[in-house]
């Protein structure tokens, strides 16, 4: 079992930029490939990046790559965003996984509950 809490998500301008973490306590960290998804209101959940159990491999979803970076620590995955969009408004997830990101299909076996990411002048 792995607990997952995000933090960092707010209110931020077209352009601007935001660090999300989250933070896992519960069974080892590293042995968990971490995920980021997302869900605007009104659509499905869709996949945003993923990090490997060491960090080596990293995914990023076409909308996000140059200006999202995934990374990880002993405790925490991040998600840097930068020159962010007002389409990029929507509820963040963290997931942990003992297996690393599939496709489409992937589906972790552990989430938290988010943290809001509201772009917007």
């Amino acid at each position: 079992q792995v607990q997952l809490v995000e933090s960092g998500g707010g209110l931020v301008q077209p352009g601007g930029s935001l660090r999300l973490a989250c933070a896992a306590s519960g069974s080892s960290f590293g042995n968990y490939a971490m995920t980021w998804f997302r869900q605007a209101p009104g659509k499905e959940r869709e996949f945003v990046a993923a990090i490997s159990w060491s960090g080596a491999s990293t995914e990023y979803t076409d909308s996000v790559k140059g200006r999202f970076t995934i990374s990880r620590d002993n405790a925490k995955v991040y998600l840097q965003m930068n020159n962010l969009k007002p389409e990029d408004t929507a509820v963040y997830y963290c997931a942990a996984d003992v297996e690393y990101y599939s496709g489409s299909d992937y589906v972790p076996a552990y989430w938290g509950r988010g943290t809001q990411v509201t772009v917007s002048s």
